[in-house]
């Protein structure tokens, strides 16, 4: 009864995940189709380089604690730790959010300076960053608790509202990259404060909570290692198109940019299903030391990735001139023949994605961060390398040489094919149903 049960809940979190993925994926491809016919890629390009800046501090100040918080959570043996444990990786958040503002406020006022640009485009992409960290803190954390309906549902509202906003300000105001920028922010917003007053759970006021561990020196000591790990992480994902800014123009950046996101919302919504579904059971059997259901489901969940890609790749083969003219504009279309290769790079690099699961869950974040390192030297000179040979296609070509590097790697540091003998936290995993782990 109990092994029904869970799967019956792990099919509900797949449902959910599917339909947040699913959701957001045509909301935003239906916004990226409509945003396409009112702007210019250069005004495209100009708002994605942006965007770039945003995601940079996402990822590198932001989501290291909250990727923390996710694989902790599952340890915790109480209601009133899950809430220590929020407070320290909303606190660390808070205060690596600020530093990245500051950054981003200091770096754009130099820019401006020097080009004799606009700093108000700056200001607008440091709001976009509050907004976005507290966007994926309350998401995120959620998959952690395996609630996947709120966590859907807020990825949903936010995916439809963020082109619809955009489009609309955008239709009033004309084409500037400052419209679309803030309409991003107005979305996020709405979409935020609907969420958290939604789901935001009541204190326990009756009992007095029981915290038996230092959550601030967990999360540090997690997260450590993982800064320079998304670092690297974004210069794999988006570095390519500020080469292709610097050696080219802007107007380049939009058609790589919106031609990149739509076969990355393909492979990534895809991926990002089996992540959302897989990655808590897989960590919550990890820290329970059950060692044969752990091995089950990561390689499920490698056959299925390796399973998408192959039917990926091949309808984008197949399909990449009647995509293009369904949901690019037709000034874009001439991008067209970037997307078999962006399409394999998105297909290894969420194969690398989920081969390198045993090093997170093992907390050996440092392995992680070498198997990222060999990644980004490729890709830092493979793209400007292939760019200054062959323009765009080349950027795209470049794709699955730094993704293919960074995914044999990791293959090789977790060996996620070992099932006995692994290691956890320096000791021998033993079968077991217990809530031991060492830390």
């Amino acid at each position: 009864m109990f092994g029904l049960l869970k799967e019956r809940r792990l099919f509900g979190d797949a449902f959910w995940a599917l339909f947040g993925q699913l959701a957001s994926a045509i909301a935003l491809l239906a916004g990226t189709r409509v945003l396409t016919e009112l702007v210019t890629p250069g005004i495209y390009g100009q708002a994605a380089l942006l965007n770039g800046f945003v995601a940079l501090g996402v990822t590198l100040f932001s989501y290291p604690f909250i990727c923390a918080g996710m694989r902790i959570l599952p340890e915790c043996l109480n209601k009133g730790e899950r809430a220590a444990l929020y407070g320290v990786v909303t606190r660390l958040t808070v205060r690596a959010t600020a530093l990245a503002i500051a950054l981003l406020v200091l770096g754009g006022v130099g820019y401006s300076y020097f080009s004799h640009s606009d700093v108000g485009l700056f200001m607008l992409a440091g709001v976009l960053l509050v907004v976005t960290v507290r966007r994926e803190l309350g998401i995120q954390l959620l998959i952690g608790e395996r609630k996947h309906r709120g966590a859907s549902l807020w990825q949903t509202t936010d995916s439809i509202l963020r082109p619809l906003l955009a489009i609309a300000l955008v239709w009033w105001g004309g084409q500037k990259a400052e419209w679309l920028l803030l309409g991003y922010i107005l979305a996020i917003m709405v979409s935020n404060t609907a969420w958290s007053l939604a789901l935001g759970a009541k204190p326990d006021k009756n009992k007095r909570p029981i915290i038996t561990r230092d959550f601030r020196v967990d999360v540090w000591a997690y997260a450590l290692p993982l800064i320079p790990v998304e670092l690297i992480f974004w210069v794999n994902g988006l570095g390519d198109r500020y080469v292709i800014g610097y050696l080219m123009t802007a107007a380049e950046v939009g058609l790589y940019a919106a031609t990149y996101m739509i076969i990355n919302e393909a492979f990534n919504r895809s991926a990002m299903v089996l992540l959302r579904t897989f990655q808590p059971v897989y960590f919550q059997s990890c820290s329970e030391n059950r060692i044969k259901e752990r091995f089950k489901i990561l390689w499920i969940w490698i056959g299925c990735v390796v399973a998408l890609g192959i039917i990926g790749v091949s309808l984008v083969l197949m399909t990449k001139d009647w995509v293009a003219s369904v949901l690019l504009a037709k000034s874009y279309h001439s991008a067209v023949e970037l997307m078999p290769a962006i399409a394999v790079g998105c297909a290894l690099h969420a194969f690398g994605t989920v081969v390198s699961q045993p090093l997170l869950a093992n907390k050996r974040t440092r392995l992680l961060l070498l198997g990222r390192i060999c990644g980004a030297v490729t890709a830092a000179i493979s793209i400007p390398l292939m760019v200054k040979n062959y323009g765009l296609p080349g950027a795209a070509m470049a794709n699955p040489v730094y993704f293919g590097v960074e995914a044999l790697v990791l293959a090789m540091l977790a060996k996620p094919w070992r099932s006995v003998g692994a290691v956890y936290d320096g000791q021998p995993e033993q079968e077991s149903s217990s809530r031991e782990v060492t830390v």
